[in-house]
């Protein structure tokens, strides 16, 4: 299963990424965890140590390996498909059974120029999703920025979380005509910190039949968890039992 998950700063995805990985990790899976968003927060909800994670560098900040591995010289020539198949295991962090790999983004001049930091990403993200036998979770910004023609066949669901609001569902209206026009054809839509009955019927009247996948509630766990330095997951309450609910309805999906 490779999930790819968006959604705008603060709606709760990186909250339910990691939630996924925790369930995927304990179900005995082997899963990747990619942190594709510049805000890195998804090593927190899986529960590694902030002082690990400060230690951790992206792999787009690795201007040496990009150099070494795409053979740029100061002639600007270099590969376009450079070796990428040890990053996963030897640049990830482990933890509960999850390897979080932290991607980062590239900080591009003008003109959609391509410098080896971005031939690396690339074609590591490429090597990702082709991969077989694992799952991968992947934490995106607000877009899907890190998908394109040669990798969207490879992924099996993009989820947007929004919250209850107008503003919210435009995002996810437009991630899904991005999506289209890549071809990804299958986009659901998780609901983020419902309060109650009124905000589930107001998601369920304004989003299209078959697309909400879930709805997680506003959960006091998650601001517990955010304040002792620990994942949800290990709080066990209600947002872990809706993002089992919405793990099941998703194999149901795809299946």
């Amino acid at each position: 299963m490779k999930i790819a998950i968006t959604g705008k700063g603060g709606v709760g995805k990186t909250t339910l990424a990691g939630l996924l990985a925790r369930l995927l990790a304990d179900c005995g899976e082997t899963v990747l965890a990619i942190d594709a968003d510049p805000d890195a927060n998804f090593g927190s909800a899986i529960g590694i140590s902030p002082e690990q994670l400060a230690s951790t560098m992206p792999i787009s900040k690795m201007k040496e390996l990009a150099t070494q591995r795409t053979g740029a010289e100061g002639d600007g020539m270099f590969s376009l498909t450079p070796h990428v198949a040890d990053i996963p295991d030897t640049y990830s962090i482990e933890h509960k059974g999850i390897k979080l790999l932290l991607l980062g983004t590239v900080e591009q001049g003008g003109g959609g120029c391509i410098c080896p930091e971005h031939a690396l990403v690339r074609t590591l993200m490429k090597h990702i999703l082709f991969k077989k036998g694992e799952s991968v979770i992947m934490d995106m910004e607000a877009g899907i920025e890190h998908l394109g023609r040669g990798t969207a066949d490879s992924v099996d669901a993009l989820i947007t979380v929004v919250e209850p609001g107008s503003r919210s569902l435009q995002t996810a209206r437009m991630i899904r005509e991005l999506a289209a026009d890549i071809g990804l054809k299958k986009t659901f839509v998780v609901a983020s910190k419902v309060r109650n009955q009124e905000e589930k019927d107001y998601l369920r009247a304004n989003l299209p039949d078959g697309e909400l996948l879930g709805i997680m509630p506003l959960s006091e766990d998650v601001r517990q968890a955010d304040m002792q330095n620990i994942a949800p997951y290990d709080l066990q309450g209600d947002i872990v039992e809706s993002a089992r609910d919405i793990l099941k309805k998703l194999r149901e999906k795809l299946d």
